[in-house]
């Protein structure tokens, strides 16, 4: 079975798209691991970008946002019309791209509140507090808390939260709902079901393929590093085969 299926770029006429990445390869080391992946991002899209354990899919993730490994030895990275594949990862979160990574990065000694308002300083067009403690009530009401001693799920709610308290363009998720319960992955879902409400454009790896893809308008499946299926997010829901074959689902 051929499961590939890739935009149509023969267009000389075609807009530019608002996130755009093309033919890159990143390296930890002497390891190829993101092996030639092109893809283009709409503006408001949510892409779950899904693959098996090793597929890539992090590292993909960290080369888009610029972090310091992998390191990007070729291939561009285009935001709203920028150069991104130039910048480093400060640099790229300062043009509007977020990660929040698995490990949250929660800063020790700081409460929710100066977490947050840290984030604020660097980058004050982003959502005000009275807009995050709106949407993350929980937030709200540990705003004194030290950050590093909530749960794990609101240690989640708050690396959300404050990648939203930036200028945000694009928004990268690591796993979101890893090592959750299942009533705090609801209450992500719900986060993020807000998000795209908002039209914020977001990429999501994440190894529970199915929520994922119901979360998704667009899925891009990993295989080796490299794209092995681009289409609509519900082609991968009703193809059992193709699941089968790359998610082992």
């Amino acid at each position: 079975m051929n499961a590939m299926t890739m935009p149509d770029s023969s267009s000389a006429t075609a807009a530019p798209a608002y996130f755009s990445v093309r033919d890159i390869h990143a390296y930890y080391g002497e390891s190829y691991i993101v092996q030639g992946v092109s893809f283009d991002v709409a503006e408001g899209d949510v892409v779950a970008l899904l693959g098996r354990n090793g597929a890539g899919k992090t590292s993909t993730l960290r080369t888009l946002a610029r972090a310091a490994d992998p390191e990007l030895k070729r291939g561009e990275i285009w935001l709203n019309g920028q150069a991104i594949h130039k910048l480093k990862d400060f640099q790229a979160a300062r043009h509007g791209i977020q990660l929040v990574q698995e490990d949250r990065r929660i800063i020790p000694g700081l409460t929710v509140e100066e977490n947050l308002q840290l984030a604020r300083i660097a980058e004050p067009k982003g959502w005000p507090l009275e807009q995050i403690y709106e949407h993350f009530p929980r937030l709200a009401e540990r705003r004194k808390q030290e950050g590093v001693t909530l749960s794990g799920g609101e240690q989640q709610m708050l690396a959300v939260a404050r990648a939203l308290a930036r200028d945000i363009k694009l928004l990268l998720l690591d796993e979101p709902y890893e090592g959750l319960a299942p009533v705090i992955v609801k209450e992500i879902e719900r986060i993020v079901h807000e998000i795209k409400g908002r039209g914020i454009t977001t990429i999501i790896v994440e190894q529970n393929a199915v929520a994922a893809l119901e979360l998704a308008n667009r899925a891009l499946i990993l295989d080796m590093g490299q794209i092995a299926f681009d289409g609509p997010a519900n082609a991968v829901l009703e193809n059992a085969e193709l699941r089968t074959q790359y998610l082992a689902i």
